[in-house]
């Protein structure tokens, strides 16, 4: 870190945040050794009632590592995790990483296309699912390199009557348990936590690869940022110091955020293992009603989600049933927090919700509003400790003063090494010294506050996730009746943004908008998915031929506003 570099945020930290944090020396899969070392029978994981202890995570994390080193995983091999919020997930990530692996979470919800460009652009082997997706899996493994597959099932970790009910429900529907018999290279999840043996010693170190954390970064082409040892033990340790107040072995975070995306993963499952917190896993963030029974019941103290969590919490019209009275700390990403959201679920709560900001590439938070004290609306708030940030020309890389609009750039020991197998990718946004260029486009005021003011990227953002118009549009041209074809996104209250296509069809050719909707429900993820389609002759473009998508926003944001 740079000793002399100016750094006006540090005076509106709040007592007890220091300016830098120690960054603990030990790997990712070691806090899970230590956590069930200082709280063994404290709760680690509350999955609907039922609960783990850090012991027997930390015993089924072992078993999980033995068993991938008897299938054959070296070090440095990629496991791709296909898996939502249960046990499954937390075990097969530190197993896998005790083995020397190298942990790829991936997005349940990918349909076969997604998964198989994943899958082989990682170079994974092996895959950790449940039998709920064995279809996808079969559907994509011929064009992946997968040769193993480990399958669990949802209800193994259900309380028994939980169980006993999921499965009654589950026989009467025909064709409940795909068929697995006779496929090669298919593993049973818990019999290879049973037939466990002696954890060969693998020698990995805080420089090593610990996930491939995918992300379309300034492109829009989907990379996998490599996110080491040492980058995700600082995230762990610097997120946590913006946290004063927080009481390791007795917090009890709120794991509604898909553990497989960079916001989950760090600020849910690696803090609270961090710390020997309890994690509260939700399987389907959508499901609110869930949430809500579990933030009842079992009382978490901290909560991490995206404005369209927090509004639909604070617009049920039975949240009267709730209390939500334990939150204490809470922290939005992935899309702007409005002031109103902000506000009423802080006096639902009692607690304090700030807005943060953060990237896969920098393993998630490197700026946050302080909980108490200055707190800007409408900005990122501050870089956190360990974490420097300023604005640089997005031409030329040089630093621009207080106030002017440039791109934000990032130095941190959370800052990734680098993307997958791209060179290239990784000289665009690596400077020199070690700084990172986000592809934001921001300013700094005075007091070294951040504000987002644009993308460089043409990226949105649905319901917390990041979409990039390439990969739709990419989907969109495979369509035998689309000529050209652009997407955008359009601001909504509830979702942050929708998504809306222009299609040019081709000459003779007739659609309609559910016919271009429904084909892309089949090859894309459902919040990739348009909810508009609008035909056009024509497609406005630059004298080279390239299609302007910015210049059909704000045709499109012109059309509303003369409607409103």
């Amino acid at each position: 870190m740079e000793a002399n570099y100016p750094k006006p945020w540090v005076k509106f930290y709040e007592p007890g945040v220091p300016e830098t944090v120690e960054i603990p020396t030990h790997t990712l899969h070691q806090s899970l050794t230590m956590a069930a070392e200082q709280y063994p029978n404290s709760t680690a994981i509350i999955f609907y009632d039922k609960k783990m202890t850090w012991r027997e995570l930390d015993d089924a994390a072992t078993r999980f590592a033995v068993a991938l080193q008897n299938l054959g995983i070296k070090k440095g091999d990629r496991v791709m995790l296909y898996l939502p919020n249960t046990p499954h997930f937390v075990i097969a990530f530190y197993g896998t990483l005790r083995a020397g692996g190298i942990v790829v979470p991936t997005n349940p919800q990918y349909v076969p296309r997604e998964l198989a460009y994943q899958a082989t652009d990682s170079g994974s082997e092996t895959i950790v699912s449940l039998t709920l997706f064995w279809k996808n899996i079969k559907e994509a493994r011929p064009h992946t390199p997968i040769k193993r597959v480990i399958l669990g099932n949802i209800k193994e970790y259900f309380p028994p009557l939980l169980k006993f009910l999921f499965t009654i429900a589950r026989e009467k529907k025909e064709g409940h348990r795909p068929d697995v018999r006779g496929e090669e290279g298919v593993y049973d999840f818990q019999t290879l936590l049973r037939n466990s043996g002696t954890l060969r010693s693998v020698e990995v170190t805080q420089d090593d690869i610990a996930v491939l954390g995918y992300t379309g970064g300034t492109t829009g082409v989907s990379k996998g940022a490599m996110l080491t040892h040492r980058n995700l033990v600082a995230q762990a340790a610097i997120t946590l110091a913006w946290f004063p107040g927080k009481s390791p072995g007795k917090d009890v975070f709120m794991g509604a955020l898909p553990l497989f995306h960079s916001f989950g993963m760090t600020c849910v499952m690696n803090a609270a293992t961090h710390i020997g917190a309890a994690m509260v896993l939700i399987p389907n963030p959508r499901d609110l009603t869930t949430v809500l029974r579990a933030a009842h019941k079992h009382r978490p103290t901290i909560f991490a989600g995206v404005p369209t969590m927090y509004a639909a919490i604070n617009n049920r019209p039975d949240l009267h049933k709730y209390d939500l009275t334990s939150i204490k700390s809470c922290t939005s990403g992935a899309a702007p927090l409005p002031l109103e959201v902000q506000t009423t679920f802080e006096r639902i709560t009692g607690g304090k919700l700030v807005e943060g900001y953060g990237l896969t590439e920098t393993c998630s938070p490197t700026h946050v509003n302080p909980l108490s004290g200055t707190r800007k609306i409408g900005t990122i708030g501050v870089p956190l400790p360990n974490t420097l940030s300023k604005i640089v020309d997005p031409e030329t890389g040089k630093d621009l003063p207080v106030g002017e609009i440039g791109e934000i750039a990032i130095k941190s020991p959370q800052v990734m090494l680098g993307y997958w197998n791209k060179p290239e990718e990784t000289a665009r946004v690596m400077l020199e010294g070690g700084w990172f260029l986000t592809g934001d486009l921001g300013k700094m005021d005075e007091d070294g506050f951040f504000t987002v003011v644009d993308r460089k990227k043409d990226m949105f953002i649905v319901g917390g996730f990041n979409v990039y118009p390439r990969e739709i549009e990419e989907v969109l041209y495979q369509h035998p009746k689309v000529l050209e074809a652009a997407v955008i996104g359009i601001p909504d209250i509830q979702r942050g943004e929708n998504i809306k296509a222009f299609i040019v069809l081709k000459p003779g050719e007739t659609a309609t908008a559910e016919e271009i909707i429904e084909y892309c429900r089949a090859n894309l993820t459902r919040y990739k998915v348009p909810r508009e389609v609008e035909f056009r002759d024509a497609l406005p473009k630059t004298l080279v031929g390239k299609i302007l998508r910015r210049t059909l926003r704000d045709e499109e944001m012109a059309k509303r506003m003369a409607k409103t």
